[in-house]
């Protein structure tokens, strides 16, 4: 046999039996020899060795990857919309919460999915949605030493002013037209003025603007509204600096929603609205050296209201749910805010730190 059959035969038996380990004869290894030192006139020629078996394509793990990669990407891309697919607008408890107010905000809350409220979530379809319950979405920031008080006396006084607006706003008695005997504890009771706005706005059944009780306290008539589960939305903050006489003067700002349906509707479909209602206080911690007071107790400064669905008739002392369209006076059409809104300041326009009149248009509710 001619070396070059003998080539072919060796390429031949390669080719037919990889995966089967063969030791070459010797005189297969001089041939090898030879045509490693005649380099270029063969081509596709290698030595020969054992075929090893060749590693599975990972396909699962690219596919995987993949998917991965996409979901990263819808996720920073449409965060609220994937939230919504997981439950997001199921009343705030699996939702994204919102991290705590610390400082004014710069714009209104993004939109949300346009979803009517019901029993079962009465805050879907509402920037509250993604808002801290009850006293846990009221901002306290830290204390330091202000006018006459050391750290820790202002960290009690912030701490009072928040029981103060707990105890106005979130309190079920009072939520229920109960006297807010706490909050009242709570007010300085040398302050003539406040005394006579409490005397007067809690015993009428016909307030004025000026001597209106949900200047200060949340209250609806049991025999027309009741609210909608336990849950309260609150979003806002406490900030402090030295007032008059070195007092530690502190400012709250807060939004409370709550969720209202008739009183006597107990059906599954009954209607749900939502009472917006923000106010900001300003209190005064004195100095009982220099103002008459009594330990534990505070003085107010100023306080103003702002509510949406509460009512845009004469003061009745309640807020007054418009459901249906009972009861309820046309709103100004040019005039349109966002109840949502906490970049803007509370609208005293009329000249006063009481409430603006008329009845606004809201963009949502």
């Amino acid at each position: 046999m001619s070396d070059e059959e003998w080539e072919r035969f060796l390429r031949e038996s390669v080719a037919g039996t990889a995966g089967a380990p063969v030791e070459p004869s010797a005189r297969a290894r001089e041939v090898e020899r030879r045509l490693r030192e005649r380099p270029g006139e063969s081509t596709g020629w290698r030595t020969y060795a054992p075929a090893r078996p060749r590693p599975r394509r990972r396909t699962g793990w690219y596919v995987t990857g993949l998917v991965a990669a996409v979901v990263l990407l819808v996720v920073g891309l449409f965060p609220e919309q994937v939230v919504g697919w997981f439950g997001g607008s199921d009343g705030g408890r699996d939702g994204a919460p919102l991290a705590a107010e610390s400082e004014g905000p710069r714009e209104a809350p993004g939109a949300e999915p346009a979803l009517r409220p019901t029993l079962a979530e009465p805050f879907r379809g509402s920037p509250a949605v993604h808002w801290a319950d009850g006293a846990a979405g009221i901002t306290v920031p830290p204390a330091e030493a202000t006018g006459w008080m050391d750290a820790a006396q202002v960290e009690r006084a912030l701490r009072q002013s928040r029981d103060f607006l707990v105890a106005a706003g979130l309190d079920s008695r009072v939520l229920r037209g109960e006297r807010p005997t706490k909050a009242i504890a709570l007010l300085n009771p040398h302050q003539r003025d406040v005394q006579e706005y409490l005397r007067t706005a809690l015993s009428s059944t016909a307030p004025s603007p000026e001597t209106n009780p949900l200047l200060l306290f949340s209250r609806f008539r049991t025999q027309q509204a009741r609210l909608v589960g336990e849950v309260i939305k609150t979003r806002g903050r406490l900030a402090y600096r030295q007032g008059k006489r070195g007092a530690v003067e502190v400012t709250a700002d807060v939004t409370f929603v709550y969720p209202v349906t008739p009183a006597g509707d107990g059906g599954r479909d009954a209607e749900v609205v939502r009472t917006i209602v923000r106010r900001k206080v300003v209190m005064s911690w004195d100095d009982p050296a220099k103002v008459s007071t009594e330990p534990g107790t505070m003085s107010l400064v100023s306080y103003a209201l702002d509510m949406t669905n509460g009512g845009c008739a004469a003061p009745t002392g309640y807020f007054v749910p418009p459901f249906g369209t009972a009861g309820e006076q046309p709103a100004d059409k040019a005039h349109r805010v966002d109840p949502y809104d906490r970049s803007k300041p509370i609208d005293t326009s009329n000249g006063t730190t009481v409430t603006r009149s008329g009845c606004a248009t809201a963009t949502r509710s």
